[in-house]
């Protein structure tokens, strides 16, 4: 969400960009004395009152009751962010570290250590919106139980191994179980469970009504372990917030966010939204559209294979965060999820 153009001279960017790097840095209202110092600028104290005088009444800055100094408002951020950030990009050994502290065994495991290296890296809350599930199957084996108990092992497109209980009204031979799976492996794995189960009953006459019937057992049980994925948005680090000042000072704000972070049904609209979006989005305060995020940033990237957008990863925290740093995070972050999906 760029902001819009405005006129600030050269002079006026400066001060603006030393004060929110300032209380970035520091949490407390800049004052005058400290823009003199840390800008470099020759200016007399009156001339830089001036300017942030003119720069609160663009709303970039406001000025807290308790204090003479300044502080930013989401619009100063926004302008920060969009006209004045220099991003530090991540050196070839800390990406090198990142992929390695990565858990790649499962999706799920990946998806989850990807969420809690967001949270470890930048000490807010990491969130990962997991891939949506393909509906399909890559592998499929039968295991026979008891006389009429078969346990369904289920490997899907992305590498997960998904196990169900089957009750069968007959019993089943090893052989037949065998038989049965090879079938489907041979001729139906890529499709989806609909398009197999459209298409075996016209195709596979020669096979007893039992067998055919356990294969239907099998797309049935197999789809609704598609559908049931277990999260859609993995969250880590949550209580990383309460040791931030600026949101546990208002504990009614912040029983909202993590309300929202319980019921996750805006979060996931949001990651949605952002999965749709090119590279890096940065929402900041009201711009989430939600008000629990309104005294917070949501940094997103979406993550992909082949080409083809599976979900986001994001960081949410407060509002004064080290931008410069946590961009890059998600970013890079986002890239080698998406490297290692692509390698599974």
């Amino acid at each position: 969400m760029p902001a819009e153009p405005l006129a600030l001279n050269e002079r006026a960017q400066l001060l603006l960009k030393t004060l929110v790097e300032r209380y970035i840095a520091e949490g407390q209202p800049v004052g005058s004395r400290a823009l003199s110092k840390f800008s470099g600028l020759d200016l007399s104290p009156a001339s830089i009152r001036n300017v942030m005088a003119d720069l609160e009444e663009m709303g970039f800055i406001a000025s807290p009751h308790t204090s003479a100094g300044r502080v930013p408002t989401a619009r100063g951020y926004r302008f920060f962010v969009d006209t004045l950030l220099t991003i530090k990009p991540l050196d070839t050994v800390e990406i090198n570290q990142l992929e390695g502290q990565l858990q790649q065994e499962t999706t799920h495991k990946l998806v989850a250590s990807a969420s809690q290296l967001l949270s470890d890296l930048t000490h807010f809350a990491g969130v990962v919106m997991t891939p949506r599930r393909s509906a399909g199957f890559r592998h499929i084996e039968f295991l026979r139980l008891s006389d009429k108990r078969v346990l369904l092992i289920l490997v899907t497109p992305e590498g997960d191994v998904q196990n169900r209980i089957l009750f069968a009204e007959r019993s089943y031979s090893p052989s037949e179980l065998t038989e049965a799976a090879n079938i489907l492996n041979q001729h139906y794995a890529g499709l989806t469970f609909e398009e197999i189960r459209h298409r075996i009953r016209a195709e596979l006459k020669q096979l007893t009504e039992d067998m055919t019937r356990l294969m239907t057992a099998a797309l049935d049980a197999g789809s609704q372990a598609a559908t049931e994925s277990a999260e859609e948005v993995v969250i880590s680090g949550e209580s990383n917030l309460l040791d931030s000042q600026d949101l546990a000072s208002n504990m009614a704000n912040l029983r909202k966010l993590f309300d929202l972070f319980d019921h996750r049904t805006g979060l996931l609209q949001l990651l949605d939204v952002s999965s749709r979006a090119q590279g890096v989005q940065i929402f900041i305060g009201g711009e989430s559209g939600m008000a629990p995020l309104d005294e917070c940033s949501v940094i997103t990237a979406p993550y992909e294979v082949d080409g083809q957008v599976l979900g986001t990863v994001g960081v949410i925290g407060p509002t004064r965060m080290a931008y410069e740093r946590v961009i890059p995070i998600v970013d890079i972050t986002a890239r080698l999820l998406s490297s290692m999906l692509t390698q599974r």
